[in-house]
């Protein structure tokens, strides 16, 4: 018998089966990886949002309203409540009252508004010995209160104090003075007016003492006790009145120059300023601005500059402005730095070369708190430049007054103007007398 094979099962059939199932097997994987890439999509946006449904949680949720009411009222909301509770009498009477305190108030500030009016509309008071318009600064007596507290006037004072004066408390004023900011050859000239008062008697009494360094003081300042030859310029000079500034960094030149710029403004002159330091930042700009507030011109160079060509400038600007003063400025420099110091000869020689006999002054500013460092400061320069005269600002923030006596003595240099205040009248033309009783005010009661 013959057996007839199914064509169904032929190899060609399994061949299709085998084909369909492993498209199946494809579909199915691909479905899988479709859902479980849905399903991180959704845990990844639902995790995004949480923090913000955390928020509005948060914003909506009454807690801490509730923290607020456990807290209390608020002050303004118990006062209604208060009111509210009073009779209709009572409110009115705390009524009347809130009112009355309403117009008390308005009436003092009227006041105040009408005395600050007042002030602006009187006169400037002007100082009468030099006649400037300006506002009366602080006073001697008050800058020199910390050297009469602290410094060898306080001192001496303490070492007086219920003794009496004699030989042998000579050797303990002699280690006041040698530890002061004055000086050795000022100490020695001090000790030795002492010396003679104690030859011609035993003893002496504080008063006595205080006198005789009164007399020493005063006779160590008054050679070269004067006007200040920017307090008296002739009028119609003809050409410009030329001031070199110099000191070190930080002595206070910018600001002085300031000052005096509108203190001579404001004494009728017309100011010109040459910016010569041309090497700290912002110098020009700090010097600029000082020089609009006094209303006076203002010369400078780029940064960097030689200062000297910058200050000839200035000097033959104000020759051709026909202005009354010229204030130059220079760039702080340490006393020690020799080629620094050789560069303000160079100055000084450019300016000349400007203007025939000029710089007619040559300031050097001292800051006071250094002590007997400003001596040998003055000494250095002074050698360099011939220096006229010396500012010394600061004065009132040291006990160190005293240097005013040393460099005067030591170094024969007048002290043209002294600084007791951050005001631009605080700025003073210096008086040997009005030094010397502010200096040892009070040590004669």
């Amino acid at each position: 018998m013959e057996c007839v094979v199914n064509p169904i099962f032929s190899s060609e059939t399994g061949n299709l089966l085998r084909a369909d199932l492993g498209l199946w097997i494809f579909l199915g994987v691909v479905t899988l990886v479709v859902v479980l890439a849905f399903r991180a999509i959704s845990r990844v946006q639902k995790a995004r949002l949480e923090p913000s449904r955390k928020r509005s949680v948060t914003a909506a949720d009454p807690e801490p309203v509730a923290d607020v009411k456990k807290a209390g009222p608020s002050p303004s909301r118990e006062k209604d409540e208060e009111r509210q509770k009073l009779s209709r009498k009572q409110r009115r009477k705390l009524q009347e009252r809130d009112e009355a305190r309403a117009k008390r108030g308005a009436e003092q500030v009227d006041l105040a508004v009408a005395e600050e009016s007042d002030e602006e509309a009187a006169p400037v008071e002007a100082e009468a010995d030099h006649g400037l318009l300006l506002p009366p600064g602080a006073s001697l007596n008050e800058g020199l209160g910390r050297t009469r507290a602290d410094g060898f006037v306080g001192r001496l004072s303490k070492l007086f104090a219920g003794r009496v004066v004699d030989a042998a408390l000579l050797d303990e004023i002699e280690a006041v003075l040698f530890t002061a900011d004055i000086g050795v050859r000022t100490s020695e000239k001090l000790l030795e007016g002492l010396r003679q008062e104690l030859t011609r008697k035993e003893h002496a009494d504080a008063k006595r003492v205080w006198s005789c360094l009164r007399e020493q003081a005063t006779s160590i300042l008054q050679p070269y006790d004067g006007v200040t030859p920017l307090n008296a310029l002739p009028p119609d000079r003809g050409e410009p009145y030329i001031v070199l500034v110099i000191g070190v960094n930080g002595a206070g030149k910018t600001t002085t120059i300031g000052k005096l710029a509108h203190r001579l403004a404001a004494g009728g002159c017309d100011v010109l300023v040459g910016a010569g330091d041309t090497f700290r930042a912002a110098a020009t700009e700090q010097l600029a601005v000082w020089a609009k507030r006094a209303g006076a011109q203002f010369v400078h160079g780029r940064e960097g500059a030689d200062p000297s060509s910058v200050l000839y400038d200035a000097v033959s600007q104000g020759q051709v402005k026909g202005v009354d003063v010229v204030l130059c400025d220079t760039a702080g420099r340490l006393h020690t730095n020799a080629n620094l110091v050789e560069e303000l000869r160079k100055i000084r020689r450019v300016i000349q070369k400007a203007q025939d006999g000029a710089p007619h002054e040559v300031l050097l500013v001292v800051d006071a708190t250094n002590g007997q460092n400003a001596i040998q400061q003055a000494r250095v320069f002074g050698e360099a430049v011939e220096v006229t005269g010396v500012v010394l600002t600061k004065l009132d923030g040291t006990a160190k007054g005293g240097v005013v006596l040393g460099i005067s003595d030591e170094l024969q240099l007048p002290i043209r103007w002294v600084g007791v205040g951050e005001r631009t009248e605080d700025l003073r033309p210096f008086q040997s007398q009005e030094f010397v009783d502010a200096l040892f005010a009070g040590t004669d009661a």
